[in-house]
């Protein structure tokens, strides 16, 4: 709509600058020639006064109707012409001196030039009104076009960043060679591509994520049962210890694959929300406060819950500060501990796999696989960092309406 206002503006300035020039050109020429009929009555009029012979009826010394401004240039020695109303009609006068600091004047109707200028002017601003309105329809016509493409492009990028990478533009322009490609169809083909590629190496780094936590696998179990075999000491503690890790690392790299496929779906049933958290923090061993201000009965996937929950718990205690304390308030649950919070990028993007800031350990994926497991829940898990200091993330989850 911006686009067709501003045709709109620049239409209605060339229109009236194009009628101004028109109206000034034609004006100029049509007072030119009067002016120049009435000088030249003049010279034959003073020819007329000088030999004493009769004046021309509409030539007169010191007439009545003659101008004030035009009487006082020729009571001045000089000669001038103007246009006034004279006896009810536009009239051109022309005024010179004679003797007796008098004026000579000789008066032209003008009548029919002045009709002439304005009937230009209606001319002029029924052709500009009629150009004005043809070019509006034409330009809102091909605007709206190009913001309607233009629009389905930008809902095309707005499902992409929501994570539908199969959204596609399409623009027909881009598959015809022979239509001639314009600025929208260029930004439709790069959104498409963008997406295309952007999808290919995601898929490409999902497969080998699954490829990866399949393959450790196996190995991992030989090496945990060879672990067990060895006899007691602080060396096979570290061992053991090690092997564990490997262990977590793998299952949790395969439950992050198997979350990127979009395909896991929960078991639903119906949880009271505070027992729940209650048995998440005791069987996560920590010294985890509990406080249900508010309970509630959620309809969800039990062990998907736990798994959130627990996540958020133990990165609470791992990277966080004491006290660590989960609040149910409703079907709202937040997690809250007392360190030195998220980092930014977490805060403003979400947690990323094997993305870790200021020193910590791990490998970012607890949080990501809460983040999953979250969204395959139909939760809303945000994170954010309190005003006086911690982390706080807070897991909104869909309400049973009791009957």
């Amino acid at each position: 709509m911006k686009a067709a206002a501003f045709i709109t503006v620049m239409c209605c300035a060339l229109a009236a600058l194009l009628g101004v020039l028109v109206h000034v050109s034609v004006t100029n020429q049509t007072v030119g020639q009067a002016r120049d009929l009435a000088l030249s009555r003049l010279v034959d009029a003073t020819q007329d006064y000088e030999a004493g012979d009769t004046l021309m009826p509409s030539a007169g010394v010191d007439p009545s109707g003659l101008p004030a401004p035009l009487r006082a240039l020729a009571a001045a020695g000089k000669r001038g012409t103007m246009v006034s109303s004279y006896q009810g009609r536009p009239t051109m006068w022309a005024a010179g001196p004679v003797a007796g600091h008098r004026a000579l004047a000789v008066a032209v109707d003008y009548s029919q030039q002045a009709r002439t200028i304005a009937g230009l002017d209606k001319s002029i601003l029924w052709s500009s009104g009629l150009a004005i309105g043809a070019t509006v329809l034409v330009g809102v016509f091909g605007v709206t076009r190009v913001t309607r493409r233009l629009h389905g492009t930008a809902r095309v990028a707005r499902r992409i960043s929501g994570g539908d990478l199969d959204a596609r533009v399409d623009d027909p322009r881009t598959k015809d060679a022979s239509r001639p490609q314009d600025e929208v169809a260029a930004v439709a083909a790069a959104l498409d591509t963008m997406a295309s590629t952007l999808q290919s190496k995601l898929l490409s780094e999902q497969r080998f994520t699954a490829d990866v936590a399949h393959e450790l696998r196996t190995p991992l179990t030989g090496l945990h049962a060879a672990a067990e075999l060895l006899p007691p000491g602080r060396p096979t503690e570290l061992v053991r210890d090690r092997v564990a890790a490997l262990r977590t690392l793998t299952e949790d790299l395969l439950e992050i694959s198997r979350l990127d496929t979009g395909r896991e779906k929960p078991a639903v049933d119906t949880e009271e929300l505070g027992a729940l958290a209650r048995r998440v923090v005791r069987a996560s061993g920590t010294d985890t406060e509990v406080r249900v201000l508010t309970d509630a009965r959620v309809e969800t996937d039990r062990r998907r819950l736990e798994r959130v929950l627990g996540n958020l718990v133990a990165n609470a205690h791992k990277h966080g500060g004491p006290p660590v304390v989960v609040t149910v308030n409703g079907a709202v649950v937040t997690v809250r501990d007392h360190g030195g919070g998220y980092p930014e990028y977490l805060v403003a993007h979400g947690p990323q796999r094997f993305r870790t800031e200021g020193g910590a350990t791990g490998h970012g994926l607890g949080l990501t696989i809460a983040l999953g497991q979250a969204e395959v829940l139909g939760a809303k898990l945000f994170f954010a960092n309190a005003i006086d200091g911690g982390a706080v993330a807070t897991l909104v989850l869909p309400v049973v309406e009791r009957r």
